[in-house]
Parts: C-alpha cells; sequence; structure tokens
C-alpha cells in the first residue's frame, strides 16, 4: 500500500508541472504501480494514452462521416481534411513511443529531441483539425461531440508532452 501511495503521490506531482493536471493524473493513476517513480514510464504511459485516445478518435470520425446526410459537403471535407491530420497524429505518437524502448545514454539527446518534435506536430496536427472544423455548417450535436473528442486527445497529447520534457531534462546516464 505504501508503495501504491508514493506512486500515486509522483505521477500527482509530476502532473502538476502539465496544462491539465487533472486529466494528467486521472489517466495515468491507473497505471501507477507499472509506472512507480520512473520517469521514463511515465512518459512512455502518458504516450500509451495519447495514442489510445488518438486512435479512437480517429474512427468514431471514419464513422461519423460516413453516415449519409449527417453533415453536408463542406463539413464532409473539413472532417475528411481532419481525419487525415489526426491520423498524422496517430503515425507522430506510435513512432515517439518506438523511439522511447531505443534510447540509450549515448543518443539519449538526440533521440529525445525527435520525440519532443514528433509529440509537438502531433499537438499542430490536432489544432490543425479543429481550425478546419471552425464556421463550416455542421449539426450542432456532431460538431459538439467532435470538439469534444478532438480537444481531450489535443489535452493528452499537451500533458504527454510536459511529461516528455520532463524527462527530457533528466538526461540520465542509463536510461
Amino acid at each position: 500500500m505504501l508503495a501504491t501511495k508514493t506512486n500515486t503521490e509522483y505521477i500527482k506531482i509530476a502532473c502538476d508541472a502539465t496544462m491539465y493536471p487533472k486529466l494528467c493524473y486521472h489517466s495515468l493513476t491507473i497505471y501507477a504501480n507499472k509506472i512507480k517513480t520512473n520517469p521514463k514510464e511515465l512518459a512512455t504511459t502518458a504516450l500509451n494514452i495519447t495514442l489510445k485516445a488518438t486512435k479512437s478518435t480517429s474512427r468514431m470520425m471514419i464513422k461519423m462521416s460516413k453516415i449519409p446526410g449527417l453533415m453536408p459537403k463542406e463539413a464532409v471535407e473539413a472532417m475528411t481534411d481532419c481525419i487525415e491530420v489526426i491520423n498524422d497524429s496517430v503515425d507522430e505518437l506510435q513512432q515517439s513511443i518506438e523511439e522511447m524502448g531505443d534510447i540509450k545514454s549515448s543518443n539519449f539527446g538526440v533521440i529525445m529531441s525527435d520525440i519532443q518534435t514528433w509529440v509537438s506536430a502531433a499537438l499542430t496536427d490536432e489544432d490543425t483539425c479543429m481550425d478546419g472544423l471552425k464556421g463550416k455548417p455542421m449539426n450542432t450535436n456532431v460538431k459538439t461531440m467532435l470538439r469534444r473528442h478532438v480537444v481531450k486527445v489535443s489535452h493528452l497529447t499537451s500533458n504527454a508532452l510536459a511529461l516528455v520534457n520532463t524527462y527530457a531534462s533528466t538526461n540520465p546516464a542509463s536510461p
């Protein structure tokens, strides 16, 4: 029990440094026994959670875009563009997770720089998606649901980037 308490306290303190600390804490505490007090595991877990949510959002958007008559043609085109950039985000997050597994002390700085770039690009893609949907004629309920999903993914990505940045600043001798 003490180890679990220490682990969750570690997550809380780490999440306090993110833009969305409540979301960070609630998404990561269920993995406290896996994360322990390891900053690399914390960042990797945050990336995995973000990837899962981003994939789910992409699948939901693809399904919605195929429902006949749900959106006007202009909105479907915006949704198609949004799906494309969200899928780019998925690719960037997957690449980041793969690279986290390949970090060695000899290549730490270079790999972390790449990961920070990819996660930042994923965040930009999500913002691009939201910008593309603005002002498009769309059912209010559909637009609200899309916005809620993309904003959540964007917040998770922002938190993951903050935790990656924290890990990058540690530059451990043996990650």
